[in-house]
């Protein structure tokens, strides 16, 4: 290789990630659960976003309570996926998309909360709202599944862990002027479009959309 050769960085891959999509459908108005992630964040900072995080190992041992259905996808990564996001929203908001269930006595720390409790993840209650990944130019990357589900299928009590300030349901017309990244105002709209809703499936969808970049720049294919 020649003094003036340019070296080209290798590209990040992507970690696999996850977010729940809760929607309160009860008023004149769709509301989504959101909150601001802190300043000092590597990753977005400032960015309200939805709870949501990356895969952990235990996630792909974890058993739920109840499978995915067709809306959500099959397969056992993708399960892991839906897993992730059920946990991460318990850990960053204290409400539990659960039933009656038994993760698993291998499930590890993660799961801990709800074997204690004699809880695991309602998975039939997930629709999958849509697919992202973060351009290639970013020194941090992910691959990340939005899967959604109801308000009217969780337990618990409404309190942060402190990783989201502003933690809060959010009028649909609300979250799209909030300081968002272009990925959620992509899923900020899919909802308002009406996918994510109980039952409804992904009806007249081929598949999932998928929110990714080409020379850095957005691009949406579905």
């Amino acid at each position: 290789m020649s003094e003036t050769a340019t070296l080209v960085p290798p590209r990040i891959r992507p970690r696999d990630a996850a977010s729940l999509v809760l929607i309160d459908r009860t008023g004149a108005e769709p509301r989504v659960l959101m909150g601001k992630r802190h300043a000092k964040m590597k990753f977005v900072p400032d960015a309200f976003v939805f709870p949501g995080g990356k895969l952990d190992p235990d996630d792909l041992k974890a058993r739920p309570a109840t499978a995915l259905t067709p809306a959500a996808g099959f397969g056992a990564r993708t399960q892991a996926l839906a897993m992730a996001a059920v946990r991460e929203t318990f850990e960053e908001t204290g409400l539990i998309l659960a039933a009656p269930g038994d993760v698993g006595a291998d499930s590890g720390p993660s799961w801990a909360h709800f074997l204690e409790r004699g809880l695991a993840p309602r998975l039939d209650a997930l629709s999958c709202l849509a697919r992202a990944i973060t351009p290639a130019s970013s020194p941090i990357r992910f691959h990340a599944r939005f899967f959604s589900a109801a308000a009217e299928t969780l337990q618990g009590t409404l309190q942060g862990s402190g990783e989201l300030e502003e933690l809060d349901w959010y009028p649909l017309s609300e979250a799209l002027r909030l300081p968002v990244i272009d990925v959620t105002e992509f899923v900020l709209r899919e909802v308002l479009a009406g996918h994510g809703r109980p039952g409804h499936g992904e009806t007249g969808r081929s598949r999932i959309p998928l929110f990714s970049y080409r020379n850095n720049r957005a691009v949406i294919r579905a």
